[in-house]
């Protein structure tokens, strides 16, 4: 297991990786399920830490997974099994959601987040017993992955034998993430790993991607309740659609910028760029229980309200279009979406859910589609005349070649 070069050509996701993602599409349709029925029963902002807490484990273990297969993928038997435990943890965290969404008990879940996090403790030992190299980077990761898995186990066996109170657990929580999200830049300070900036940021487009198609579920899950009930009705149809053009217009967006050449001349907004993703990952996956509450309402009475189904909806979608803007604006040379353009858009869709009354939950719906399509029009237009603009190489300037 050595380093693998960051200027490998044509590096692109393996087939290893892409199955490693499915098991994951399988923890994020169950935090994602319970999210959505916490919203339809009135209760969203209560099971939004539970839903934002697990969503985290889920999300750091990929990445980690992710930025360590970026260096040192060598694909051999034990690389393979030792991937292929941290997708039984992932199986096993999301058959912990339900109860950890419910009744709080995260007993499940942190055992499939310990299984997920040793597996990769062993592949760091391993990089770091046969990469000389880069031994004391290997081993710090090592170290520190072990450190904060002791603090998590510890946090729910304290909790269970009540020798922490319920009100220092949320404290303990942000601390502990905060240490896990520390552990990379302390132990890069030892040396940098080589990951490589085009296949990180397929493997990061490729999950978005993913995370889009939870929503898609998401959402039809709401139609087959809507259709069980057979009251498929025009704000039915209306919301259906509206959220695939939500989610089409989001995908737009997402990817006006490669942020592969990007990264490889801003390797160090990394840690700004993947971490941003937690925000834009997590919001897509709100997105999804929201669409499907909105889509259940009009075939059964759910006990949230049409403004709160609605802002179940809006909000995500605003957080979402603000980081994507935000990570864009790390790695993009001039600015892609405009800023005053998102503040618009902000200001709109966050007022929009107040005229729920007014318009219906399917008018809301479909107002934010149509401002997340005037986002994408505008931004396009602006970005052609921007090209148009400076258009042709400038007097002097020294054109790049095809390796640059």
């Amino acid at each position: 297991m050595s380093a693998r070069p960051i200027d490998e050509p044509h590096r692109v996701s393996s087939q290893l990786e892409l199955l490693f993602d499915l098991t994951f599409v399988i923890g994020v349709a169950a935090v994602t399920a319970r999210f959505g029925h916490s919203i339809g029963e009135g209760h969203g902002l209560a099971g939004l830490i539970p839903f934002l807490q697990v969503f985290f484990a889920i999300w750091w273990a990929w990445m980690n997974f992710t930025w360590f297969a970026s260096s040192y993928d060598c694909d051999d038997v034990s690389y393979r099994v030792l991937t292929m435990l941290q997708m039984a943890g992932v199986l096993v965290l999301a058959a912990g959601v339900p109860a950890a969404a419910d009744r709080g008990d995260y007993g499940v879940v942190t055992l499939g987040y310990l299984i997920m996090r040793m597996a990769l403790v062993a592949q760091w030992v391993r990089a770091g017993v046969e990469d000389p190299a880069s031994r004391r980077t290997a081993l710090r990761y090592a170290a520190g992955i072990t450190l904060v898995q002791v603090g998590w186990v510890l946090r729910y066996l304290l909790a269970e034998q009540g020798a922490l109170p319920a009100p220092a657990l949320l404290p303990i929580f942000v601390v502990l993430i905060t240490v896990e999200m520390a552990v990379p830049w302390w132990a890069e300070r030892a040396g940098a790993t080589t990951w490589h900036p085009h296949h990180i940021a397929e493997r990061y487009g490729l999950f978005t991607i993913i995370l889009l198609g939870e929503s898609v579920l998401a959402a039809s899950r709401g139609v087959e309740g809507a259709l069980e009930a057979g009251r498929v009705s025009v704000s039915f149809v209306v919301i259906a659609f509206s959220g695939l053009v939500l989610l089409f217009a989001i995908w737009w967006l997402y990817f006006l910028v490669q942020a592969g050449d990007g990264l490889s001349d801003r390797r160090h907004r990394s840690y700004l760029w993947g971490y941003g993703h937690y925000g834009i990952f997590a919001a897509l996956a709100a997105l999804g229980a929201g669409l499907e509450v909105a889509v259940e309402r009009t075939g059964h009475d759910v006990a949230a309200s049409s403004v709160a189904c609605g802002y179940a909806v809006a909000i995500p979608v605003g957080v979402c279009v603000t980081l994507i803007w935000a990570v864009h604006a790390l790695v993009a040379a001039e600015p892609v979406i405009r800023p005053a353009a998102v503040v618009v858009f902000l200001i709109v869709i966050v007022s929009l859910p107040l005229a729920a009354s007014s318009i219906g939950l399917a008018g809301v719906v479909a107002a934010i589609a149509v401002a997340c399509v005037l986002l994408v029009a505008v931004t396009i237009l602006a970005r052609n005349h921007g090209g148009r603009r400076h258009s042709g190489p400038r007097q002097g300037a020294r054109t790049p070649s095809p390796a640059a």
